[in-house]
């Protein structure tokens, strides 16, 4: 009898480009519910409404400098000799009237008074003391709201000051508290389940026997989830069975998506895309069960699976740590990231490369690479001289992915490319 994920490989389903896959994962996939945060629990979490000023910022008038705040038809001739009136300091505003001929002594971020419509520099004036009623002597003197901030120079009152799919940064919940906000209406945060597959693992802290070996992958998603933003939630280790991927799932309903990692190959140990192909046989459109693609033409990575079961999308990744690692940086990240709102752009940029590359064959590839900058300040990549997708020490020490379209032609040390950072705590 023929194993049954033989099935699939007969198919032998065409490659499918990273772009095209990417996109049907994203389509894929819904947005999750939203709720209200705190401000201190806002960081990283993405807005599901825009945020609007509550008041205008600044909400008055306020010095950019230390100096004096005068009248300006008092210092139209020049040296102008003025009479201290009063004090105006960041929180502790002058109150009164400024009079022809009157100054009042005031500090950056004060209220600028009503009456005042310049700002003398301190350095620019002769005061004998810090006292009120001394006579200062203006020696220089600047145009009519020169230093000065206007009210609502940083927002007006009302005005949108964040759109809805902002990623919540520390400077984002900065400018939603001065717009007046200590609640925040955001997506929340993804559930996403992490199962890794095959019999030759074994949880970190045991020692493997012989043919085995500890599970890393796992531990590598869980932190990369919680990093883009999501929760993990750990499955464990699914034995390399026919129907193991729905035993694991049986406590686990309330998952917003399923990452697994390993049996997503066409080998007879190898179930993952076997398990999804053989339920669509089952019609039940309750708890849907289906393969949406599986293999992209892309390397490391090539058997990528996309699909759902039980109504669940699930993300089937190689077993390969370093397939695995990089599957998600190209996939997972931007499916994190639509479920929450919001658009994921790769940052590329071209860099140089430091020795020459063989012709591209028909998959899209990602080599490992280290970036430097020469004396010049031009930025340098040197692909690692071993780039096999198990070697999790070479990705360890990697900065940035070469990205190579399919059929690229050979290049020479000197040459552009494109290179795509990894994250520093990817």
């Amino acid at each position: 009898m023929m194993p049954r994920n033989k099935h699939a490989d007969d198919n032998r389903p065409p490659l499918l480009a990273v772009a095209e896959a990417k996109q049907r994962i994203l389509d894929g996939l819904g947005r999750t519910a939203t709720e209200k945060v705190s401000y201190g629990s806002a960081l990283g979490r993405t807005l599901a409404a825009p945020v609007y000023a509550k008041a205008s910022v600044p909400a008055f008038d306020l010095s950019a400098m230390d100096g004096y705040a005068v009248r300006g038809e008092d210092v139209k001739t020049l040296p102008a000799r003025l009479t201290r009136c009063g004090e105006s300091a960041a929180g502790h505003p002058f109150t009164g009237k400024v009079a022809r001929g009157e100054a009042v002594r005031i500090f950056t971020g004060a209220k600028v008074p009503d009456d005042a419509d310049v700002i003398i520099l301190q350095e620019d004036v002769d005061a004998m003391s810090e006292e009120n009623g001394i006579t200062i002597t203006i020696k220089s003197g600047n145009p009519a709201g020169k230093h000065i901030r206007r009210k609502g120079l940083d927002m007006e009152k009302d005005t949108p000051v964040l759109d809805a799919g902002q990623h919540l940064s520390a400077r984002a919940i900065s400018l939603c508290l001065s717009a007046g906000h200590i609640e925040l209406e955001v997506y929340k945060q993804p559930r996403i389940g992490i199962l890794s597959t095959g019999d030759e693992l074994v949880p970190p802290g045991t020692t493997p026997a012989k043919g085995q070996i500890v599970s890393s992958n796992a531990q590598y998603l869980a932190d990369f989830v919680e990093m883009n933003g999501g929760i993990p939630i750990n499955l464990g280790i699914a034995r390399d069975a026919a129907g193991a991927l729905a035993e694991a799932l049986e406590a686990h309903a309330e998952l917003d998506l399923i990452v697994t990692s390993g049996g997503a190959s066409v080998g007879v140990h190898d179930h993952i895309a076997g398990d999804l192909d053989g339920a669509n046989q089952k019609v039940d459109t309750v708890n849907q069960t289906q393969i949406d693609f599986w293999k992209i033409a892309m390397r490391p990575g090539k058997p990528v699976i996309f699909g759902k079961i039980r109504n669940i999308p699930l993300l089937g990744l190689p077993g390969n740590p370093v397939s695995s690692a990089i599957c998600a940086m190209i996939f997972l990240a931007p499916a994190m990231a639509h479920m929450q709102g919001r658009h994921h752009q790769d940052m590329t940029f071209h860099a140089m490369l430091a020795s020459d590359l063989r012709d591209n064959d028909k998959r899209q590839e990602y080599l490992r690479a280290t970036l430097a900058y020469d004396a010049a300040g031009r930025a340098i990549v040197t692909p690692a001289s071993l780039q096999d997708s198990s070697m999790l020490s070479v990705l360890a020490n990697a900065d940035v992915l070469i990205m190579r379209p399919p059929f690229d032609p050979a290049r020479h040390a000197g040459d552009q490319v494109t290179v795509l950072p990894i994250p520093r705590l990817f």
